[in-house]
Order: structure tokens, then sequence, then C-alpha cells
């Protein structure tokens, strides 16, 4: 998808959510549908960090986005479906949501894995996915094309020594994301999930602390899957999990 190119406004009248927006691939994702035209709801737990995308967007005079500050450690299905009626009341439509808020956790030999850690990546991960997915998606198929994105790993689909509840709940994320493609199959809602790879983000440096983060792609260089799929030219791709390098 390195070589995909999209159109200027190719995002155009276009509304999507994205959540851990405050920094890293959420948010250049954020800052890179907001150049191509879309309107951008930032969603995430530190406001500072969304205020300060929010004033960039607005200051290069795009779409004044809108900002949900949100943690989804403590959020319950009830934020979830109060986020989503707003959206509908406010917007009329979402036609993509990027999934890309995820915790970490520690590394660490399984026999050792601290049972609270254990609950706190599986319902960041996994449980606030499935919660937000069950909330939003009437209101995405408001949409004429609407795209769901999940946040994969490549330790989604090859489980990794002393990467426990994070590769669990990626494995998770990855099922999750192919039900719901195949039950909307027939509608106007595509589903897929996305592998960044190693991109220097803050949690890569958590995750890698010794490595030269100056030679890993860059979250600006893998931004042509995160846009080509929330564009009309991925309309037909659903149930997918894509490798963003």
């Amino acid at each position: 998808m390195f070589n995909y190119t999209p159109s200027e406004n190719c995002l155009q009248n276009k509304t999507i959510l994205v959540t851990g927006a405050g920094s890293g691939i959420g948010r250049q994702a954020a800052l890179t549908y907001a150049t191509l035209g879309a309107t951008v709801i930032l969603l995430g737990k530190t406001v500072e960090k969304l205020e300060s995308i929010y004033d960039e967007i607005v200051e290069n005079g795009y779409a004044e986005p809108a900002i949900i500050p949100l943690d989804l450690k403590g959020a319950t299905k009830q934020n979830y479906i109060d986020m989503a009626s707003t959206i509908a009341n406010q917007f009329g439509k979402l036609d993509g949501a990027l999934f890309n808020a995820s915790m970490l956790g520690e590394l660490t030999p399984y026999s050792q894995i601290h049972e609270q850690i254990w609950h706190d990546v599986i319902r960041v991960n996994v449980t606030a996915q499935h919660l937000m997915a069950q909330a939003l998606i009437p209101t995405l198929l408001l949409a004429d094309n609407a795209s769901l994105v999940f946040t994969s790993s490549g330790v989604g689909s090859k489980g990794r020594a002393f990467w426990g509840p994070y590769s669990v709940s990626k494995f998770a994320t990855e099922g999750l994301m192919q039900v719901i493609a195949d039950e909307y199959d027939e509608s106007t809602l595509r589903v897929n999930a996305i592998n960044p790879g190693a991109t220097a983000t803050p949690m890569r440096a958590r995750a890698y602390p010794a490595e030269n983060q100056e030679k890993l792609s860059t979250a600006e260089q893998i931004m042509p899957l995160y846009v080509y799929l929330m564009s009309d030219d991925s309309k037909s791709v659903t149930g997918k999990v894509l490798n963003a390098q």
C-alpha cells in the first residue's frame, strides 16, 4: 500500500473517528485525514494532546474537528452508546472509524503475567473495541460507504514469547474484525484491520527501548494504507488484515 497515491480531497465530506488520536499513528492519521478533506473526531484519554492536534488542524485551515476525551480502560457500554448518539445527532452519519488506541501492558514471561495487567490490556484492546463497534455500527450504516478499521500487530497472527496479553489481544482483534466483516458482508460497511509494522512511535519505544527509532518507518510513511481503507477506493475490500509496510 506504500504505492497508493490518494487523490486530493478524496475524503471530502467524510466524518472519521480516530481513537488514540493524541499521539503516534493516531495523531498522524487524524492530521492526514483532515488534510484530505475529512472532518475528524479525535478520541483519546489526554485532553492536552487532543487539543494540540485540534489546534494544528484548525490553524492549517482544515475542517474543524471534534474532541471526545475518553479513557478506554474505564469507559462503560453507556459511554459508547452516548458517544454514538452524539455523533449521529451532530454529523448525521459516520463514514469511518479507525480503532487505533491500544495498551501494551508489559513484556514478561508468561508465568509472571500480572493478573491486573492482563485484565487492563484485554479491557482496552478487546472489550473496548467490541463495545465501541457495537455502539457505532448503526451510525456507520447511515453512510453510503463506511469503513471500520481495527489495529492488529505482527504478534496478532503469530504468538511471540513474552508478549502474552498484548499478543493474545491482537489475535482477538483479528477475530473480532473477521466476525463483524462476515456479518456485514452484504451491507455498505466494510471492516478490515491494519498491521502497521515496526513504526517509530512512543509505544514501540517502550517495547524496544534499545532500538534506534531513526531506522524505522515513520507514522507519516505508513499513511497510504490508512487513507486507502478510508477512501471509496477500498469499498470492495473487507475482512482483510493488511500490512502497512
